[in-house]
């Protein structure tokens, strides 16, 4: 007797359709599972035989294949618990087969109840692209995959319930959490609480409302770290679909909590230390790493020279492409990075060169040196370059609020939206801020003023802009026509997007 039962596979962060056949012989008990499962799938041999013992079924004593088709995608996790389990269920008739567009997916116990899974948003979000109206899973991830409107959710305790439902026997309701998402109105970090810097907080406001990369060097104590933990609260909101994008991200690394959705952008903080693996993706089976989970965030790397240089390279294809690609035997996957950089080190090994009130104690050579552990390409890609300085003990002394978070983010918002309405209105798809813009996109959409196009080409030969520094120059000087509501960029919009670029050089 064969069986089939669906569930869903997470190729990065796409469900793709399985096929569970199972097929019972006569024969010495053999329980074999085929179609490139990984260890977690085949140790689910003994998981269902128990979970289906203890739940007060039969297990047959005969020879027992499980086909997961296709069988050249590689199988991962122990969602296939469920739907493996039913499958038999089904192959001895003691459950009515479930119809071809359920979806049954989920770990079991050995007791027979369900446990928590990894991935539920994900795989609710794949079922209508696939033509699945129904999704069997375990209660506890249900709140999870309750957001995706449209689908059709059973959760369930046990094995024992599926079964009953199978029979008419219950009747599964699941209501709907309405509330979809709430923002935070309130942060740890508040501009209002830096004193002075108001260059640095331009720079970040400007960053915010485009998406842009920020490089931030100065001395200990000049407020690098203070300014990047307090981007977030100036960061407008997340539309609902990018929510939805950030929170399949965090469903998949089981860092979601349950029933809640990542309704802030994430703020990323890796140490210095933390590996290659750790910031880009990878492993036997490929996971997303610090450049993932900081989609349509922050990643944050203070003392970014201390990073490994093959850590820092590796970050030029997903600054560039707003993904990462990670080829392993086990499969390859792509990851979305649509991230803003905030780097912040030190301007020598001492952290004193340039400073008011301190002596750099360090070489030329040893100044050099240290410079050099940041490549040309990965400068390159940095739209925004500040060198800050300390603020005066007096400013510190006689601390004054200065413009609140709020005020700023309002500007930011308010530009944010005239880049969205106006790449909605040219149905560009993905495209929510400038930073996103392809090099084809944005010389289609960026109208210069004489003056502006003289001062930028007089600007490339005496800087020795590359050509990706032109496009960037171009991107930042977009977005500060937005944050002045102008249509068309001025010549002072370049002069500024150019001021932020000389402090490294290119």
């Amino acid at each position: 007797m064969i069986s089939k039962i669906y569930t869903i596979a997470l190729v990065g962060l796409q469900g793709e359709l399985v096929e569970v056949e199972v097929d019972i012989r006569p024969g010495l008990f053999r329980f074999n599972i085929v179609g490139l499962p990984d260890k977690a799938v085949t140790e689910s041999r003994e998981r269902v035989a128990s979970a289906i013992t203890n739940s007060g079924f039969a297990m047959p004593n005969k020879k027992i294949t499980v086909n997961l088709a296709p069988a050249e995608l590689i199988k991962t996790g122990s969602s296939y618990d469920l739907p493996i389990a039913v499958g038999i269920l089904a192959a001895t008739k003691q459950i009515t087969p479930p119809p071809s567009s359920d979806i049954i997916w989920g770990e079991l116990s050995l007791n027979g109840d369900t446990r928590d899974t990894t991935g539920a948003l994900a795989v609710a979000d794949s079922l209508l692209r696939l033509n699945r109206n129904t999704f069997i899973l375990p209660v506890i991830n249900a709140q999870e995959a309750g957001i995706i409107e449209g689908i059709k959710l059973i959760p369930t305790k046990n094995l024992a319930m599926i079964v009953d439902h199978y029979a008419g026997k219950t009747n599964i309701i699941w209501t709907r959490n309405s509330e979809k998402y709430k923002s935070p109105e309130t942060y740890s970090y508040d501009f209002k609480n830096i004193v002075g810097q108001e260059e640095a907080k331009r720079v970040l406001e400007i960053a915010a409302a485009g998406g842009h990369n920020v490089l931030l060097t100065g001395s200990p104590g000049s407020g690098k770290t203070y300014l990047a933990r307090g981007l977030p609260s100036i960061m407008p909101r997340l539309s609902y679909e990018e929510v939805i994008d950030v929170s399949k991200i965090y469903s998949i690394s089981g860092l979601l909590k349950k029933g809640e959705l990542v309704a802030t952008r994430p703020f990323r903080s890796p140490h210095h230390t933390s590996s290659k693996v750790s910031i880009v993706g990878g492993g036997s089976f490929p996971k997303p790493g610090e450049v993932t989970l900081a989609h349509r965030g922050i990643l944050f790397m203070d003392e970014f020279n201390e990073f490994d240089s093959k850590t820092l390279e590796a970050l030029r294809q997903p600054i560039e492409d707003k993904v990462v690609n990670i080829s392993r035997v086990a499969g390859a996957m792509c990851y979305p990075a649509n991230f803003m950089l905030i780097a912040a080190l030190n301007p020598c090994k001492c952290g004193y060169l340039d400073d008011d009130s301190n002596d750099c104690i360090c070489s030329s050579f040893e100044i050099e040196k240290y410079k050099r552990k940041i490549s040309g390409p990965i400068i390159d890609r940095i739209d925004l370059q500040l060198n800050i300085k300390r603020v005066d003990n007096d400013k510190l002394i006689n601390l004054s609020l200065a413009e609140s978070s709020s005020d700023i983010r309002a500007r930011v918002e308010k530009a944010r939206g005239v880049q969205l309405s106006r790449y909605q209105s040219l149905g560009y798809r993905g495209v929510y801020s400038n930073s996103d813009l392809t090099n084809t996109l944005i010389t289609k959409n960026t109208k210069l003023s004489m003056g502006s196009k003289e001062l930028l080409r007089s600007s490339m030969d005496a800087l020795k802009l590359s050509a990706r520094s032109y496009f960037r120059v171009l991107k930042v000087a977009r977005t500060i026509a937005d944050l002045a509501s102008d249509v068309q960029i001025q010549e002072q919009h370049i002069a500024e997007a150019l001021s932020y670029r000389l402090e490294l050089g290119n």
